[in-house]
């Protein structure tokens, strides 16, 4: 029987729960200000992670449509925030 440490184990539990995805959602919110910049979050109403997918919800039209032109830059952005792949898709509402 091998040992790990405290952080390993709890990686290695995370990766095989339902847990992870939720933990990773709570990790954007609370980054989201860093990655994309104090405008952008002030007017960002809701981001969540489905799958891998990253929903970004704003009412200010032009936001959206700055958004949509953004979509490669804010995947690289959250995956490295992340430390790993797991956005491929971005979802503007």
């Amino acid at each position: 029987m091998s040992e790990l440490s405290l952080a390993e184990a709890m990686k290695e539990f995370l990766n095989k729960s339902r847990l992870k995805g939720g933990i990773q959602a709570l990790q954007i919110q609370d980054a989201w200000e860093k990655i994309m910049g104090k405008t952008i979050a002030k007017y960002t109403d809701k981001i969540e992670i489905i799958g891998s997918t990253l929903f970004i919800s704003s009412t200010v039209a032009p936001l959206k449509n700055e958004l949509l032109y953004q979509k490669e830059k804010i995947i690289e952005r959250v995956n490295e925030a992340l430390g790993e792949k797991v956005i491929t898709e971005v979802v503007i509402k």
